[in-house]
């Protein structure tokens, strides 16, 4: 476990992303997808955080990064998997003996279930990143849930077992969805604190030099596998961040959990 106790610092932006992409109104609409009745819940004890008190807030759930005297931090991919990106950049990770975090969506778990099942082999950590990859800012309960829970059983369907964290797309949640999630699923929120607005196309080395002039102890660091630049990125990246003495690990084992692959986690 990492350096206790340990803090999620910074306060989650309620109603907003974090800076980094412009929503168009009335994005948010309900979906047509329906709420599944059998709630698909990872045995998880809520409250579980290492050093924390009582959580009852909905930023108390929500990761932005962590406080670790540790030279450690979060390397993760969104959007994902990609039938060409992903796996180059798992060869990448894999040259390197680094394990990042992959928040998925839903419906591209299911169409290239056999990158997840490489994920898993080579120890990266697999988060929710919702079914469909709506604005879920001013969605109902049942379609947060919804979204979730399909992504967690598409998950489950690929590699036998459930994500732990979940990552709103655009970094949109009402905070008590976010508490909803956390209290029903035992999934926190997780954000980030190093973004280097990859999904603007910026190039590889701008995007390089934005993710290894900005990482910190405990940082969480955004990035997309659907993007060519973003893969191209990562050698120099990777390399970049390792000179500078740090070392990866996923969000689990940064926020003092388990490794997610080594626990016997199963939807109720």
């Amino acid at each position: 476990m990492l350096g206790q106790p340990f803090e999620f610092q910074g306060k989650a932006i309620v109603g907003q992303g974090v800076g980094r992409r412009k929503i168009l109104a009335g994005a948010a609409a309900g979906l047509a997808t329906p709420f599944l009745s059998a709630p698909l819940t990872a045995q998880i004890t809520p409250r579980s955080f290492a050093g924390r008190n009582t959580i009852d807030r909905g930023e108390a759930a929500t990761i932005l990064h962590v406080r670790t005297a540790e030279p450690v931090l979060a390397i993760t991919f969104d959007d994902g998997p990609h039938p060409y990106h992903t796996p180059h950049l798992l060869d990448i990770l894999a040259e390197r003996g680094i394990r990042a975090t992959f928040f998925v969506i839903g419906r591209n778990a299911v169409r290239y279930p056999l990158i997840l099942q490489r994920m898993l082999a080579e120890g990266h950590e697999i988060g929710n990143h919702s079914w469909s990859h709506p604005d879920l800012h001013g969605h109902s309960d049942a379609s947060v849930l919804s979204q979730i829970d399909r992504t967690n059983q598409a998950v489950v369907d690929a590699v036998g077992r459930p994500p732990v964290l979940m990552r709103p797309p655009y970094g949109n949640l009402y905070n008590r969805h976010r508490m909803l999630l956390f209290e029903t699923r035992g999934m926190p929120t997780v954000l980030w604190s190093v973004d280097p607005l990859d999904w603007q196309h910026p190039g590889s080395a701008v995007v390089t030099q934005r993710i290894v002039g900005r990482c910190h102890r405990g940082a969480v660091i955004l990035a997309h596998d659907i993007h060519r630049s973003t893969v191209r990125a990562m050698p120099a990246t990777l390399s970049g961040i390792g000179e500078r003495g740090y070392r990866f690990v996923t969000m689990s084992e940064l926020i003092g959990w388990p490794r997610w692959d080594r626990r016997r986690l199963r939807l109720i």
